[in-house]
């Protein structure tokens, strides 16, 4: 008889404890999907911030360049003024589209890409951009585990009695993979 009370407390603890593990495992994995994007976010700000310098540095030895020069700071307001990961996105991805055209056209300038100022700026845009790229893949990864723990077996129930929904992982679009066309 007593080995049944045994058997009760210990089915009782099991089943108390697997909704526990499962709510604070979802939880932990949400948070650090909105970590990865406060990385990403810290990144793009960090990007941002370097863009003026870039700019005042180019402004002189590519006078004709105004176009190239405007896309990049309309590309910088459009990211600083993003409101959600989706616009801030969208923002990234007009802004590195304006940023490679602005250094294919730079190729055409050999003072400027002499100047020590731009190979600094150039130097450390392309180490955020490394940066971000790393937490861009961090941040998917972090998606990724967290999908697959609502969506599969026991954790999707869970995951229904809490309210949550997939997440969705960032992409570059189409557009943004294809070299920039550079004309004279």
């Amino acid at each position: 008889m007593i080995w049944l009370w045994i058997l009760a407390i210990i089915i009782l603890i099991i089943l108390l404890a697997i909704p526990v593990y499962y709510y604070n495992k979802i939880i932990r994995l949400e948070n650090r999907i909105e970590n990865s994007w406060a990385q990403i976010d810290v990144q793009l700000k960090r990007r941002a911030d370097l863009i003026p310098n870039l700019m005042e540095t180019v402004k002189g030895y590519m006078k004709h360049e105004r176009e190239v020069l405007e896309n990049v700071t309309k590309a910088r307001a459009a990211l600083l003024n993003a409101k959600t990961p989706h616009e801030n996105m969208e923002a990234n991805n007009m802004l590195t589209g304006a940023l490679k055209t602005l250094f294919a056209v730079a190729e055409n300038y050999p003072n400027l890409k002499a100047n020590e100022n731009f190979l600094q700026l150039q130097d450390q845009l392309t180490h955020t951009e490394d940066k971000i790229a790393y937490a861009r893949q961090h941040y998917n990864d972090s998606v990724l585990v967290f999908n697959n723990t609502i969506e599969t077996f026991p954790g999707v129930f869970f995951a229904k009695m809490m309210g949550k929904k997939e997440k969705e992982m960032l992409q570059i679009p189409e557009e943004a993979k294809e070299v920039p066309k550079v004309s004279f």
